[in-house]
């Protein structure tokens, strides 16, 4: 699924939701310009999937027309379709990277992170049968996945054999933490993003 495809969305989803939304309010949930949103909002109208009416006091009303339905129902198929494409391919993914370095001998496995990639990580890792020392994070999350979470400086007590980085946009960041942990760079292992 494209952006504009998600974008439209979610201005319809919203517009279903509360029809008497504000353009500033769908400009901080987009996070665009309030202009831009205007124009969106002007496009969607001109395609028949929503209806734009004032209302008393300069407000202004979004209702959504049964075509406007029948795209929200559209759009919300292909964003299911792509999202569990996505991950399957990111399961597929990490179940290569895990599968290799199980075959270099990697048997305890720590992840860093606390976010839906870490779940997927865990998922994968009992698929392989290797063990979880732990979860790390920098937040203050307490526990992740019924697991504590740690600061990475608990690392320097731990017996491990990777730390799989399990946060896309934390990944030099990890290193460097990492990095002043004492953990070698042979020791971390990450996955990037794709296109």
């Amino acid at each position: 699924m494209n952006f504009q495809g998600q974008r439209d969305l979610l201005l319809l989803a919203e517009v279903e939701r509360d029809s008497a939304v504000t353009q500033r309010s769908l400009s901080t949930k987009l996070g665009v310009a309030l202009g831009l949103t205007n124009l969106y909002l002007k496009r969607l109208a001109r395609k028949g999937y929503i209806k734009i009416t004032s209302i008393p006091s300069h407000r202004v009303r979004y209702l959504l027309t049964p075509q406007g339905f029948a795209e929200k129902s559209r759009l919300a198929y292909l964003y299911m379709e792509y999202s569990l494409s996505h991950y399957r391919d990111m399961r597929a993914r990490l179940r290569e990277m895990l599968s290799q370095a199980a075959n270099n001998g990697t048997k305890r496995v720590v992840i860093y992170g606390t976010g839906e990639l870490a779940e997927m990580a865990y998922l994968s890792l009992r698929e392989m049968h290797m063990t979880l020392v732990g979860f790390v994070d920098d937040s203050q999350q307490e526990s992740f996945l019924s697991y504590p979470v740690w600061s990475p400086e608990a690392l320097s007590g731990w017996e491990f054999d990777v730390v799989l980085l399990a946060d896309f946009d934390q990944t030099v960041g990890h290193r460097t933490t990492l990095g002043r942990c004492q953990v070698p760079d042979s020791k971390i292992i990450a996955l990037t993003p794709t296109m």
